[in-house]
């Protein structure tokens, strides 16, 4: 679902904000050039410290299933090239990861519902069929954890650092089953495990709750790449993993009368794992070997807590790399220790697979 034009005067944003790595403005749609269809513009640009302009994957972008007739799904809003970013469209103006600190209690259950409809976009991508030949590569975030957990690269001075100390608080032991965790997400293993399209970033911060009307959107764009699909469900969970370590609000969500973190990855799984049969748009989201039923589960949970980890040690490569070094990133070292030794099973709640 593409803007109409890139050549529209933007306006003075509504909201904007960014680090070294992308820069984030919403602007409110003008009527005349969207015809009422969405209400803001969603720009994402290179942060300073990023080399290049932010395009979509030609190869993967033409395997993104059509979901405007699905109701129930997020539409997977693909970017248009708007001078070196990338351009939008979405029904609201503020993320689900900033809904998530509204501690009203119809906060979160917009959340959920929007959780919901990612998983079920999700479950229509990874139903696609990749074409013979080349397959897209694995998506970028995915491949900057390899590179920096490896030292197989050029760091900035903050990233460097964290990689020495991670290699003192995890040990080798750890880093190496991180670097394995990462090689397995994005490399079939049977016929219940294939390669299959991803959107690379799906996340609280990519997704986006309508304002008022309007249909959930999942930005999508220049994350997309191709792996198990268990990356894709990791990346949101580990989302909601750092969220309840992180943030007084979620850890006390019982007691507030608010949903909990493991109330929003119950939604999120179990939209995911029902009947995708209602889902596809043209050309995803049938059924395939791996899917419940006769053929077994559609996703190996052990899998999606490793990849639930791999999101939150990439948050934390990414913030040394592009917002300097912060003694809190101790502290993350510290947590992804004990996310590595339980294999990330927390993401995961039981009862759900």
């Amino acid at each position: 679902m593409n803007v109409a034009t890139p050549a529209l005067d933007l306006g003075v944003p509504v909201a904007e904000y960014g680090t070294g790595l992308q820069v984030t403005r919403v602007h409110r749609a003008p009527d005349a050039v969207l015809g009422g269809t969405g209400d803001f513009l969603w720009w994402h640009g290179p942060g300073p410290r990023r080399g290049g302009p932010l395009r979509v994957p030609a190869r993967s972008a033409a395997l993104l299933p059509d979901l405007g007739p699905v109701a129930t799904a997020a539409l997977l809003t693909t970017g248009t090239p708007h001078g070196d970013g990338l351009l939008h469209r979405a029904a609201g103006s503020a993320s689900a990861a900033a809904w998530l600190r509204d501690p009203r209690p119809q906060a979160g259950r917009l959340v959920a519902h929007s959780l919901a409809a990612a998983a079920r976009a999700l479950r229509a991508l990874h139903g696609v069929p990749l074409p013979p030949g080349p397959q897209p590569l694995p998506p970028p975030g995915v491949r900057r954890l390899r590179e920096w957990a490896a030292g197989t690269g050029p760091l900035a001075p903050a990233a460097a650092r964290l990689r020495r100390r991670a290699r003192e608080v995890w040990g080798e032991d750890r880093t190496e089953l991180l670097l394995g965790w990462a090689d397995e997400a994005v490399r079939a293993s049977g016929p219940g495990a294939p390669v299959v399209p991803l959107h690379g970033w799906a996340s609280t911060g990519s997704l986006v709750p309508p304002r008022s009307r309007g249909r959930v959107a999942l930005l999508t764009g220049e994350d997309l790449g191709a792996g198990r699909r268990e990356l894709d469900l990791g990346w949101m969970l580990g989302d909601l993993v750092e969220l309840a370590w992180s943030s007084p609000l979620h850890r006390a969500a019982e007691s507030a009368g608010l949903l909990s973190v493991t109330d929003l990855q119950r939604v999120f799984l179990g939209a995911y794992e029902a009947d995708g049969s209602d889902t596809h748009g043209s050309g995803g989201g049938g059924r395939e070997r791996g899917d419940h039923g006769p053929s077994g589960p559609v996703y190996d949970p052990v899998a999606v807590g490793r990849c639930a980890v791999l999101r939150v040690v990439t948050h934390m490569r990414d913030f040394a790399t592009y917002c300097e070094w912060s003694d809190e990133l101790l502290d993350y070292l510290a947590f992804t220790a004990e996310l590595i030794d339980e294999e990330g099973r927390r993401a995961v709640p039981r009862g759900v697979s």
